[in-house]
């Protein structure tokens, strides 16, 4: 397959006229060319932390309901997706594992297990019966299927939980936290690079004592954001793009069973959710997820920011694939082709 005419955007690279060959689902090759491009070429959305879609729920899914789930993201342009747990038995996280295990879908790599091993304090919508601190009895078989831990660093365990991520090739992502500014520095300095849904369930900042929401400022952290103009204010999302910058941003839609469907009572982990005017709150008014579109959040940083394409690609793709060590992201010889068409408003043409 040759796709001509398009501007290609890659995180790297630029932007750039051109065309790109593909070969068994592999970019063969990349070339500039001088012409005047009619769509945008850029690699496929990337969406690590999700919890359901459309009625379908991480927790209870079954393999066609994954399958099903990612068929229909592939509308919002996500190409790779990780389903994300909540915090809960080992029994029930169990079963998750095993229903995944039996999907065949070119979305699906990993799982992304947010908890249990997390703060009660610092909750947020996760069930607290379920929270605890770490030990790797407590966590089933993982069969090579989980990807991301959010944790949170001053728990008992983290460094026991630092060594068992590191033997078995998972990233923890700080996360439910009411860690200190040295908690999160310690665990820097540990190589832990990821931050859950920043700076949501997190301590407040202070100026005697700035959490990890100064550590996230001060270290290269990746932060995942929730762009959905209710989790995070749009001068907050200026303030990290500026801070922070697009090469450490990772946009996720933290998105619920109930992305997609009408306003009404839903359920998040046996926790009870509210979903009015599409913001989803626990019955004591915390936020519980989101029903975003990764389409949505990429056209609202794009908005907030007024960023550039190859940045976009960044936040969008590039990072989050980086952040935990996995090859794609790119428009470039070798790269798995993962890539969307779109047209000058970011509306998408076409899944490649």
């Amino acid at each position: 397959m040759i796709i001509e005419k398009v501007l290609i955007v890659d995180p790297v690279d630029g932007e750039y006229c051109g065309s790109v060959e593909i070969e068994d689902g592999v970019i063969t090759k990349v070339e500039k060319k001088d012409s005047i491009p009619n769509k945008i070429l850029m690699p496929g959305f990337v969406d690590t932390h999700t919890h359901g879609y459309l009625g379908i729920d991480c927790m209870s899914a079954s393999p066609k309901e994954f399958e099903k789930w990612a068929d229909i993201v592939l509308g919002d342009g996500v190409t790779t997706l990780f389903p994300t747990t909540v915090s809960s038995s080992k029994e029930k996280l169990e079963k998750v594992i095993e229903s995944f295990s039996k999907t065949e879908h070119p979305s699906f790599s990993y799982l992304h297990f947010e908890g249990p091993f997390i703060n009660k304090e610092k909750a947020g919508a996760q069930n607290k019966e379920y929270i605890t601190n770490f030990s790797k009895e407590k966590l089933p078989d993982l069969k090579d299927k989980v990807k991301i831990i959010t944790a949170a660093p001053e728990l008992r365990g983290f460094k026991e939980l630092i060594k068992f991520t590191k033997d078995n090739d998972i990233k923890i992502s700080l996360g439910h936290s009411n860690g200190t500014f040295e908690d999160f520095k310690d665990a820097y300095e540990n190589e832990v690079r990821r931050i859950t849904h920043f700076p949501n369930a997190l301590r407040k900042f202070h100026h005697r004592e700035v959490g990890g929401i100064g550590a996230a400022f001060t270290f290269d952290f990746y932060v995942e954001l929730i762009v959905d103009n209710v989790h995070l204010s749009k001068e907050f999302v200026k303030l990290v793009y500026k801070i922070i910058g697009p090469e450490r941003i990772i946009l996720v839609t933290d998105s619920i069973s109930a992305a997609g469907l009408k306003d009404g009572i839903y359920e998040l982990g046996g926790v009870l959710v509210k979903v009015k005017d599409g913001i989803a709150k626990t019955e004591e008014g915390t936020l519980a997820g989101s029903t975003l579109k990764f389409i949505d959040a990429v056209k609202n940083f794009k908005q907030i920011t007024n960023c550039s394409l190859k940045e976009l690609s960044m936040v969008s793709s590039y990072n989050a694939l980086k952040s935990v060590s996995i090859h794609g992201g790119r428009i470039k010889e070798g790269y798995p082709a993962k890539l969307l068409l779109l047209d000058e408003n970011l509306d998408l043409i076409k899944v490649l």
